[in-house]
């Protein structure tokens, strides 16, 4: 029996992890739906996610951006679904999200894991940040990748092709020297 709850445990995160399933959950909410009574020609323009590989502060947002109004709002999916104005510059229009499948943050997390070793770096991955965009007509993931050792990577990932387009590794202590730098 405990075996089994485990296995159940396991399965709902599992299921959990899949961009369709975050989608799904907001457009039914009543929220959501209120939302799109108001704003009919708002459309999704980014998401932001947080995979906290260590502990439980996992986060889901969902932007999207009314042409009528001139505005952005952000979903927040964490425990309930809670509708936020976003502060943006007036005259940039965010891009479309075009993308019309599904997205596996586990695949995500392995297409990672995989350009590290490429990279021949051993740390252990402690949280992914990752930000859904258009970014000249094709979607992408941006992500920053905390690592142990405070390090961190920088990774842009082609969400139609499932692949790493730009991979860096950085230093805590590099950009804390730069920081430093331009405060003399």
């Amino acid at each position: 029996m405990i075996l089994l709850k485990k296995l159940e445990k396991r399965l709902k995160e599992e299921i959990k992890m899949n961009l369709k399933f975050y989608l799904e959950k907001l457009y039914t909410s009543k929220e959501f739906k209120q939302f799109k009574e108001e704003n009919p020609n708002a459309f999704l323009c980014s998401g932001f996610f947080i995979i906290d590989k260590q502990g439980k502060n996992n986060k889901q947002h969902f932007d999207f951006y009314s042409p009528s109004k001139k505005k952005m709002f952000s979903f927040q999916l964490e425990d309930e679904i809670k509708l936020v104005p976003v502060e943006m510059f007036k005259d940039k229009i965010p891009g479309r999200i075009l993308f019309g499948g599904d997205l596996n943050f586990e695949e995500i997390e392995t297409l990672i894991v995989s350009e590290m070793d490429k990279q021949k770096i051993k740390n252990k991955i402690q949280k992914i940040l990752l930000s859904l965009q258009n970014l000249d007509g094709k979607d992408f993931l941006i992500g920053t990748i905390f690592i142990s050792t405070l390090g961190l990577l920088k990774i842009n990932i082609d969400v139609s092709e499932k692949k790493v387009t730009s991979f860096e590794k950085k230093s805590l202590f590099d950009m804390i020297k730069v920081i430093k730098k331009k405060d003399k």
